[in-house]
């Protein structure tokens, strides 16, 4: 146990201070000061609040099972390079869950039945940032090749995490990814002010130096140029990984949503990733000057909120179509589920209104075809579903809507069908026990296969993936499996 009276000498949470926000404002860098060294003292007696509880919670909260009491512990002993090893045993990039993660282990701390839970996040990405600081982050090249080949089609975190622990198992691993850079959702999908690129592209040559090889631009069912037909697929790998995301995104279904000037969110926020890498677009999305809606009140409704305030936008406000969560647990969301609560992310303190029980019902169009505003009433409930109030329709300007109501699945055009895979009724590719799919040979892990859900998800499902592949090539695989097809969060 790291300090046996901890909880009871430190009993609040204490977090990094944030830049000053029209300091932020002004550029995309991340928004904490100097995050990648922190105040040590501050992360060591955070890391001395853990309890050691008999059954610790987070290890059920966190899918990959990290092993968090182990190395609080070894902070609050400053034994950083071994809490670094205890880290890595279970998450292949923590630097990305501590930066992008809701932290569903700190709703699960035992602590957090009568106290704030300890600043688990926080802990997690100290201790990265300062493994790769030291230089103790080193390539992991496998003890021996298996001649067996594995093929990656997608570069997010299921991707990544699959390819990593198949190139070390010996197998040589090829990811494939559509786009010009690796990351996929990493890369374009989360802004550069909540995860800069640099800690994508050091985690990236890591796995280059293990032997992991990675191909942009290419394909795979595609007929243009840089496509790769399944028939190569299947002929040059002995097993394929399926992990292109749940990219189909949600619609919103009402008069004038063709109109100019309304985009999805993941449209807007990969143009605004390429600008900040430097790219030249001819006519990119910007919020510079306008009045901006943004439809959907999640992560990526705040991802897109913080991105128009950047980009200069002369108001932003953000529609959510249910009620304004609790600031606390209720009755109905019990520890150790992950609650669904009111919180004010870096984005909001930033600027922006937010609106509730607010449906969208039409758009206003000029007769130039681009859209002036929105039609929004008040949400009811009928039959059990959301719909909206008649006689409650109120316009709100907007010549700039962004719809981010969340994803429908993968998309069965060109691979997934070239390759025949069945797919559920959800729109996400099927498979059994082993995250086979119908095709043998062929597995699936990340959003494709679940849909869309946290990153932590993700690397866990990589991860227990790329066992169930070795042991398919192999006959036998000692790669850890921490989740196992289908299974759930914790719920009551």
């Amino acid at each position: 146990m790291a300090d046996p009276r901890g909880f009871l000498r430190t009993r609040d949470r204490e977090l990094p201070a944030r830049r000053p926000v029209p300091v932020r404002l002004m550029d995309w860098r991340e928004v904490y000061e100097a995050r990648e060294k922190g105040t040590l003292s501050v992360v060591s007696r955070q890391a001395g609040r853990c309890m050691d509880c008999g059954i610790p919670f987070c290890h059920q909260g966190c899918p990959l099972g990290n092993l968090i009491p182990e190395w609080n512990d070894l902070v609050y002993r400053d034994d950083w390079q071994q809490a670094s090893e205890r880290l890595h045993a279970t998450n292949n990039f923590p630097e990305f869950t501590g930066r992008a993660c809701p932290a569903p282990c700190e709703s699960s701390c035992v602590l957090g039945i009568n106290q704030p839970p300890v600043t688990i996040k926080n802990v997690e990405v100290s201790i990265i940032d300062r493994a790769f600081e030291e230089g103790w982050v080193q390539p992991i090249a496998p003890t021996r090749q298996t001649g067996r080949s594995v093929a990656v089609v997608g570069s997010g975190p299921a991707g990544l995490a699959a390819a990593q622990q198949l190139t070390r198992a010996g197998h040589t691993v090829v990811v494939l990814e559509r786009d010009d850079r690796l990351g996929g959702l990493l890369r374009y999908g989360i802004p550069e002010f909540k995860l800069e690129k640099r800690h994508v592209d050091r985690r990236l040559q890591q796995m280059r130096d293990e032997g992991t090889r990675f191909r942009t631009g290419v394909d795979v069912g595609g007929t243009g140029e840089g496509a790769l037909s399944v028939e190569e697929l299947r002929t040059r790998f002995d097993a394929v990984v399926l992990a292109t995301g749940a990219s189909v995104p949600r619609e919103l279904a009402v008069p004038g949503r063709d109109a100019r000037g309304i985009h999805s969110a993941m449209e807007y926020l990969t143009q605004a990733n390429r600008l900040v890498e430097g790219d030249a677009l001819s006519a990119p999305i910007s919020a510079a000057g306008r009045d901006v809606v943004i439809i959907g009140g999640g992560d990526t409704g705040a991802d897109c909120l913080g991105t128009a305030l950047r980009q200069g936008a002369r108001s932003v406000t953000t529609l959510a179509i249910g009620t304004q969560p609790p600031s606390e647990r209720d009755a109905t969301q019990p520890w150790p589920t992950h609650p669904v609560l009111f919180e004010v992310s870096t984005a909001h303190e930033e600027g922006g209104q937010r609106s509730y029980l607010a449906s969208t019902t039409g758009f206003e169009v000029d007769a130039d075809g681009a859209v002036t505003g929105l039609h929004v009433a008040r949400t009811g409930f009928e039959g059990g579903r959301r719909v909206p109030t008649p006689g409650t329709d109120t316009i709100l300007p907007a010549d700039l809507v962004l719809i981010a109501m969340g994803f429908t699945g993968a998309r069965e055009e060109g691979l997934m069908a070239d390759l025949g895979v069945a797919m559920t009724p959800r729109g996400t590719v099927e498979h059994g026990e082993s995250w086979e799919t119908s095709v043998p040979g062929v597995f699936t892990a990340g959003d494709c296969a679940r849909g869309q859900s946290l990153i932590v998800w993700a690397i866990a499902e990589g991860r227990s993936c790329a066992a169930a592949v070795d042991e398919h090539l192999m006959g036998g695989t000692s790669l850890p499996a921490p989740v196992s097809p289908g299974e759930k969060p914790v719920t009551v």
